[in-house]
């Protein structure tokens, strides 16, 4: 059957301007946007603002807890998490760090309901870095403990390009590097980085193996090196400059500012410092804290940072798109893509208000939250 959506104001996010028309399902895809269109089955939008899908670029839906838990805790607590994420309008999620490939099959076979998953599996890094979990009172320590999640460490350029094979093997969408440490090692002066040689053995190992690479970069000297080496995406970047900036114009950048609150200021200059430098923003809301933060809070915090409701929207949607290489799937509302669809109530594009706004939300064609 196929339905058509009427009534609504079609957001383009590209333009950020919202046009009255119709817009026809045909299974999975958008088959039509325009007026007067006919179908099998017509939803009355009641005057809403209908929007893309929301991509979130960096998310942590099976983090495991600072608490000691069975591994099943993990895999079995990012089954609610999947479920609230797309109803609240995310319709996929490229993950950051602890969802095997196991999560995809279950998502594919219908066995729990969440968003499209790409997964990176692991943060690979040096020995000492962020990938490489140790504490003082045990030495390493490495919580996940899970064969589908390969080893992450690496020292020298041959054994990087190792590590990024053992994701690859895997079942690794993205490669995911650790270019610096936490926020605290880089506050501290005791950041282990890699060397330029082995961000860049990453990179092109990623690029033979048919990968991008998105790097966890806090620092500017590590977001810089990170950029210049060829990585597709800078995650967080809390302390950027304007040499950062110059060395990301051909990269995108994913602030998550929802996740980290202690260094607000100074995040906020870098996200500002991104935009004045024309740096592509694209959101993601780091959800591996606990309560979850998630996108839309997210949306909020980029438009207080100066994108506003419509470039907000834009990061979330056509953006994140374009950085996960799939604009030509997804992230708009026009034909022959995704018909992953969100329906808010009213036609104000108020990011802030979103959470209480949202109606409807399609994915792939199907309706699977609709409000009274």
């Amino acid at each position: 059957m196929k339905a058509v959506l009427t009534n609504a104001l079609v957001f383009d996010p590209d333009s950020g301007t919202a046009h009255r028309n119709d817009v026809r399902i045909d299974n999975d895809r958008i088959e039509a946007v325009g007026t007067g269109l006919d179908g099998d089955e017509r939803v009355d939008c009641g005057g809403g603002l209908l929007l893309p899908g929301l991509i979130d670029c960096h998310a942590h839906i099976a983090f495991p807890r600072a608490e000691p838990l069975p591994r099943s805790a993990r895999i079995l607590e990012a089954v609610p998490v999947l479920r609230r994420l797309l109803d609240r309008g995310v319709t996929t999620v490229r993950d950051a760090w602890g969802a095997d490939a196991g999560f995809k099959h279950a998502l594919g076979e219908g066995w729990v309901t969440g968003p499209d998953l790409i997964i990176s599996l692991r943060q690979l890094s040096p020995t000492g870095g962020l990938g490489d979990a140790w504490e003082p009172d045990l030495g390493r320590r490495d919580r996940l403990g899970d064969p589908s999640l390969p080893d992450p460490v690496f020292d020298g350029p041959d054994a990087a390009r190792a590590a990024v094979r053992r994701m690859v093997q895997a079942g690794a969408d993205w490669i995911k590097l650790g270019a610096s440490g936490s926020i605290r090692s880089v506050r501290t002066g005791r950041d282990v980085t890699a060397t330029d040689e082995e961000l860049r053995a990453v990179v092109d190992e990623a690029r033979r193996c048919g990968r991008d690479v998105m790097a966890h970069a806090h620092s500017a000297e590590a977001a810089t090196a990170a950029a210049r080496a060829g990585v597709r995406s800078i995650e967080h970047g809390v302390f950027l400059d304007e040499n950062a900036v110059n060395a990301m114009r051909d990269c995108w950048y994913v602030p998550t500012l929802a996740a980290i609150q202690q260094e607000r200021t100074e995040h906020r200059n870098s996200v500002r410092l991104a935009m004045a430098g024309g740096v592509p923003i694209a959101a993601g809301s780091d959800m591996a804290v606990r309560p979850h933060v998630d996108l839309l809070e997210e949306l909020r915090l980029l438009k207080e940072a100066g994108l506003g409701d419509a470039g907000a929207v834009k990061a979330a949607t056509s953006e994140a798109a374009r950085l996960l290489r799939l604009d030509d799937d997804r992230g708009r509302v026009e034909p022959g893509l995704r018909a992953d669809l969100v329906l808010l109530r009213d036609a104000t594009p108020d990011v802030a208000a979103m959470p209480d706004r949202i109606h409807s939300v399609w994915h792939n064609g199907i309706r699977t939250r609709s409000a009274p």
